[in-house]
């Protein structure tokens, strides 16, 4: 099983195909607009911008399961993103990460990193999981880890 098997809405209510990231690098992140973390989307767009499209990609899941801290629509949650950090990765609609309707890439996520002997639950918004190009999952990063960290950085480049 890979990521590439899963779809997603994304912000805009169109199916996504997870299969269109094949062969590439993907750091899926839960986001939201009125949290501490939120000026990490900052480093999210500059990691993006600074990365090849044929290497990487970075895809956005907005989640309001954290301190009610993403209340708003998908139309609010991509004009504060655009407006305030002028996001350009896939956004996805906002989903649930934890309970029972967590969204299945989410569980699937989930049951990798458990299985790999990570966390087996999301800790709080801004928390990213690391994918291989063929789909498979490789490592769970911390909320507070900023997206440049050199661990992200080396991972993506290959070091």
């Amino acid at each position: 099983m890979s990521l590439h098997q899963y779809t997603a809405k994304d912000i805009n209510g169109e199916e996504f195909s997870m299969d269109t990231l094949r062969g590439k690098k993907v750091m899926v992140v839960n986001t939201a607009s009125a949290c501490g973390l939120t000026p990490q989307y900052a480093q999210l767009e500059e990691l993006y911008q600074s990365t090849n499209r044929a290497e990487f990609e970075i895809i956005g899941f907005p989640c309001n399961d954290f301190g009610a801290q993403e209340p708003g629509s998908e139309t609010e949650i991509a004009a504060f993103c655009q407006k305030n950090y002028g996001v350009s990765f896939p956004m996805m609609s906002k989903i649930a990460v934890k309970g029972e309707a967590t969204h299945p890439v989410y569980r699937w996520l989930l049951d990798q990193s458990a299985a790999s002997g990570g966390l087996d639950h999301v800790k709080w918004n801004f928390q990213k999981f690391l994918v291989n190009g063929d789909g498979t999952f490789h490592q769970t990063i911390e909320p507070t880890v900023e997206p440049l960290h050199p661990e992200i950085v080396n991972w993506i480049h290959g070091k």
